[in-house]
């Protein structure tokens, strides 16, 4: 027998049945069985194998102080000359500050601070320059907010410095494969850390990107750096998982983990989906400037909420804490039948 995926088929809206299954803001009482070379197949949420259902269904631990009972907003700041959306606007340390504190007063619930652009094509920034980058925007930033602070990092030296300096979990985009010693950084620091799918490294991630079935691909690359986390004595309480949207995929990858976000559930830890501003977003929606892309971004957010995702990295903080609020105030209660 092949091996067995199961994705719960969430849902937050219209009346809820008896013999539900509860899954943060949302519920189900189906999940579709995913296995390679074959369609979905579908089976009552009572029928889930034991060990699986508790994986799906346990409470998430906090992350960073922010519990995991709502969506979270991560908001982002990209210290870089460089990145696709914003790049050259924050690289002044005191207006890098000035606008994580705005993102904080509109609805942020964590910042995402990164000093080298993950673009597509982008080159490599040398450790030294991209500490310079972050570690005192992340200093001034700690010294006027409590914030939860999150580095963007593929390296080992700058998640150190960001910690030292007052981060508060480690965002790697390579998920350890780049330097793999940025797990043992997070593990000695106590640090929860997001682990991230990526084919390929940013200079030629989207030159022909190929998978087998990129949703169990994705699931299985996860799986496997989930592990790895734990033997270097990350507990898998402090680890978040992050399906990678546009970094490897094309339009209809990214589309298809869209589809299918609520599976990495079954991996027991918190999802991050950052997708705001992406090209795909872009192409679809017709919008072929990053910073036009803001309606488009908060809808792809929005179904990152249907989907039960835990936290969302964006650059539109009002806009999307707005449309959160709404979205949960429409949703079907514990009590509602």
């Amino acid at each position: 027998m092949t091996k067995a995926y199961y994705q719960p088929i969430l849902h937050s809206t219209g009346p809820r049945p008896a013999d539900a299954v509860p899954f943060g803001w949302c519920w189900f009482d189906r999940v579709a069985v995913h296995r390679r070379g074959a369609a979905p197949t579908f089976i009552a949420a009572t029928d889930v194998p034991a060990d699986v259902l508790r994986r799906l269904t346990q409470p998430r631990a906090p992350i960073a102080g922010l519990t995991m009972d709502q969506p979270r907003i991560m908001g982002i700041l990209n210290v870089t000359p460089d990145s696709f959306s914003d790049g050259g606007l924050f690289t002044a340390p005191d207006v890098a500050v000035t606008h994580a504190l705005k993102m904080v007063q509109a609805g942020a619930d964590i910042l995402d601070i990164g000093g080298e652009s993950t673009r597509p094509g982008a080159k490599t920034v040398g450790n030294a320059d991209e500490i310079a980058r972050t570690a005192p925007v992340i200093a001034a930033i700690r010294a006027q907010s409590d914030v939860p602070i999150s580095i963007d990092t593929r390296k080992a030296d700058v998640a150190q410095a960001a910690l030292h300096a007052g981060a508060s979990l480690v965002n790697d985009v390579a998920a350890m494969t780049y330097d793999a010693a940025i797990g043992s950084v997070a593990a000695r620091a106590g640090a929860p850390i997001c682990l991230m799918h990526a084919q390929g490294d940013p200079a030629t991630m989207q030159d022909a990107p190929h998978y087998e079935n990129v949703l169990l691909d994705v699931y299985d690359f996860l799986t496997a750096r989930v592990a790895e986390a734990e033997a270097l004595g990350i507990p898998r309480d402090l680890i978040v998982v992050d399906p990678g949207i546009g970094f490897g995929k094309t339009l209809e990858h990214n589309l298809t983990l869209m589809r299918g976000l609520s599976l990495f559930h079954g991996l027991g830890c918190p999802i991050l989906l950052g997708a705001s501003r992406k090209r795909f977003i872009g192409t679809i929606g017709q919008a072929p400037e990053a910073r036009d892309r803001m309606a488009g971004s908060v809808a792809v957010a929005l179904n990152g909420v249907a989907a039960g995702v835990q936290f969302l990295r964006v650059h539109d903080t009002v806009e999307t804490k707005q449309s959160i609020r709404l979205a949960l105030a429409m949703m079907t209660k514990a009590t509602d039948t």
